[in-house]
């Protein structure tokens, strides 16, 4: 088992990574659960999760003397709602929940998007500990405190940074996952690569179907890999006033326009539009210059094999490059009258471009809609 520390100002908190934690959660998370004593314990799980991993954990808790009572939520990021957080807001009151408690969260990111803003907001902020399902949600979403909701005008623009106290990564439950949720997870996983390890990447791109495949000696040691990575990161910027976390956004500005445009639904998984983000981002870098087309084609190569989409011509969009540049200016990043855009200087090295003009942007897209 892999054991990363995120270490925060007094508020430091471990990630565990390994095969079967989710039968201890009894014994990792004690600490936060025996505050219970009879009350049954909050568990907010997507309904697939539940589904399929809701008798593990609930047979953890009860040898330890504690009962669930579960709140189901509707996969996909249309429970990343208005709606949905106001019924999760008023379940959790109902119960009693007070600011030494802490909620629990069972599945992908959407679940820890969720439940992190509404513990975030509860009482002005109660505890929540992490059990995240998918790989995206092992690897990015269940560390480092962003938490949030999507409005109209975009995703993610309506959250806070709100750190869990505990994330406990079973790599056992992603043999539940559909392959397309696996390689949208994989996505993120690439994504560390280029960002600020090229090793990393190539190594990513070899052992592709032993991550696919739910190989547990491949998947322990990537995946704390990553964590260790944004750990890293989180401690040195932790609300992202600095460019050492905007990094970790590689691909997403791209990614989070694409989303928009296909309504944040089924049609495009936010890990899909990550990889085509990324895809973009690394051809757009070329476009001005700063890597070598070939360095770029290596990425949306190496995301091919992985079975991820690598061209936004295949989405069948009816939209034009403007509007793709419109959904990117909404993007929460924005600052004033710019948007910053995470480029490459190498494979394996990032960084904030602030000069970037949407115009180009615009016609770069219009390109990449009618190639191939």
């Amino acid at each position: 088992m892999a054991d990363i520390d995120v270490a925060l100002a007094g508020r430091s908190y471990r990630v565990k990574v390994g095969a079967g934690l989710l039968d201890r959660v009894h014994a990792e998370a004690h600490a936060f659960l025996d505050p219970y004593g009879k009350r049954a314990v909050p568990v907010v799980a997507d309904e697939n999760a539940r589904r399929l991993l809701g008798e593990r954990l609930q047979a953890s808790l009860r040898s330890a003397g504690h009962a669930i009572d579960w709140y189901e939520v509707t996969p996909g990021e249309g429970s990343k709602s208005w709606a949905e957080l106001e019924r999760l807001t008023d379940w959790l009151l109902d119960r009693g929940i007070t600011r030494s408690d802490h909620v629990f969260a069972l599945g992908g990111g959407v679940v820890g998007d969720l439940v992190g803003f509404a513990c975030a907001i509860l009482k002005r902020g109660c505890g929540f500990v992490q059990l995240p399902t998918t790989l995206l949600a092992q690897v990015d979403s269940s560390v480092g405190g962003k938490t949030a909701i999507n409005a109209s005008a975009g995703k993610n623009l309506i959250g806070a940074f709100h750190q869990p106290a505990l994330v406990l990564a079973d790599t056992g439950c992603l043999a539940t996952l559909p392959q397309r949720e696996m390689r949208a997870g994989l996505a993120e996983v690439f994504k560390y690569g280029l960002l600020g390890d090229a090793g990393f990447f190539a190594r990513v791109d070899k052992d592709s179907p032993a991550i696919l495949g739910c190989d547990d000696d491949t998947l322990e040691p990537v995946i704390a890999h990553c964590v260790g990575m944004k750990a890293r990161i989180v401690a040195d910027d932790e609300r992202e006033t600095k460019d050492a976390r905007a990094l970790l956004n590689f691909g997403h500005t791209f990614g989070h326009a694409l989303e928009a445009e296909t309504g944040f639904s089924d049609r495009l998984l936010h890990g899909e539009a990550v990889a085509l983000g990324m895809v973009l981002a690394a051809r757009f870098s070329a476009r001005r210059g700063l890597i070598s087309l070939a360095d770029a084609e290596r990425v949306a190569n190496a995301l091919a094999r992985a079975g991820l989409p690598t061209e936004i011509a295949a989405l069948g969009l009816d939209c034009d490059g403007t509007t793709l540049a419109h959904h990117m200016r909404n993007d929460k990043k924005a600052e004033a009258s710019t948007v910053p855009f995470i480029l490459l200087r190498s494979l394996g090295e990032a960084f904030v471009a602030r000069d970037v003009d949407l115009a180009d942007v615009a016609a770069f897209m219009d390109e990449q809609l009618r190639a191939h």
